[in-house]
């Protein structure tokens, strides 16, 4: 976690200068910032420039800010940045007496809690936390879903899950994965079974929840009436293409193959191919795209897996293994789940890897 803290007197920046040294031991990449006159160096560097063009550069650059010194200066200097509980980065308020440690924004996704948590262990603070269902010690989608690096699909519902479940409503629970450890109480189980999803773990009489979460490589199975959609990234595209294949050309076929094997877009986690396709500039404009890495194996790599793929003599002569989307797919990403796809000069095929969910 990239981290930035800014302080603003003397006793700030000894404070500053100690959350320095040991968030940087903790393996955090931390910049302290002062202001010139009680910079400590070598932690701290100079503050250079108006408060707000720092943060707003901040905001962008970072994970997290922490500004120890009063609330109403950290509001004032963010407040035209914020956008999202998706996008914003935790922002941390300490007074300049190292007394609490206020998780201002991002509590959940941005990890401001945890980190006012950790910020107030080194300091010998107490800290501040605000947010409802941590303070009734109830479940938080938002926490689950960081913490099992799952896609969060509709802030909204989320809302609507967290509110039902503070208000001590139950929300339905459906998954096609197994998971370790006991589901919340406030969570009704559907359908899935903590070693085989496939089966059954409860079936409740009667309809099934209003709200309720489900999780699953598909944002189109709607198991209630008002479904948040938490999605694994586990999936593997693997692809073969003529030398210079757009990237529109590329995303269409992608999408094509999305749509047969029911999975969402989301659930993508990188892509593969050949080393021969390492510099193919339509795969990396859409791994840039999707905001995914792009590996690349040899053919010798990929004549080694195992399994049964779908062979071409055409490819074989060209890259000197008989098939490249599906041995890519499957040594870099696991299972096959779609199998070789070809179009326009594409080749196209997903594997998906083992998974299961922790509470």
């Amino acid at each position: 976690m990239k981290c930035a803290v800014i302080s603003f007197t003397r006793n700030g920046a000894k404070l500053n200068r100690m959350l320095c040294r040991e968030l940087s031991s903790q393996e955090f990449r931390v910049s302290g910032y002062s202001i010139e006159k009680y910079v400590l160096q070598p932690e701290l560097q100079p503050l250079s420039g108006p408060l707000k063009e720092w943060t707003g550069r901040m905001f962008r650059e970072a994970d997290a800010l922490i500004f120890i010194g009063a609330c109403g200066i950290a509001v004032r200097s963010i407040a035209p940045f914020v956008r999202d509980k998706k996008t914003d980065p935790a922002v941390l308020v300490i007074d300049e007496q190292g007394r609490y440690a206020i998780s201002l924004l991002s509590g959940h996704l941005g990890g401001a809690n945890e980190l006012a948590q950790r910020a107030a262990g080194i300091l010998g603070a107490e800290p501040v936390i605000t947010t409802a269902t941590d303070r009734q010690e109830k479940f938080a989608v938002d926490v689950f879903a960081k913490k099992n690096h799952l896609y969060l699909d509709d802030m909204t519902v989320a809302k609507e899950v967290s509110a039902r479940i503070v208000d001590g409503k139950n929300v339905g629970f459906y998954s096609e994965f197994p998971w370790r450890g006991t589901v919340p109480e406030e969570l009704e189980v559907l359908k899935g079974d903590p070693d085989d999803p496939l089966e059954a773990k409860k079936e409740k009489a009667g309809a099934p929840p209003e709200v309720g979460i489900c999780i699953a490589l598909s944002d189109r199975i709607q198991p209630f009436p008002e479904t948040l959609h938490l999605i694994p990234r586990i999936v593997t595209v693997g692809i073969g293409c003529r030398k210079g294949t757009s990237k529109d050309t590329l995303r269409l076929r992608l999408e094509q193959a999305l749509e047969r094997a029911d999975v969402s877009r989301h659930a993508l986690c990188r892509a593969a191919s050949i080393d021969l396709k390492a510099e193919e500039r339509g795969i990396q404009e859409l791994c840039q795209e999707y905001g995914i890495p792009f590996l690349t194996f040899s053919a010798e790599e990929l004549r080694e897996v195992p399994g049964d793929f779908t062979s071409s003599a055409f490819v074989k002569n060209t890259t000197g293994v008989d098939n490249v989307c599906e041995r890519s797919a499957v040594l870099a990403g696991g299972r096959l789940i779609e199998k070789k796809q070809a179009g326009g000069g594409v080749t196209i095929a997903l594997a998906a890897g083992e998974w299961r969910a922790e509470f």
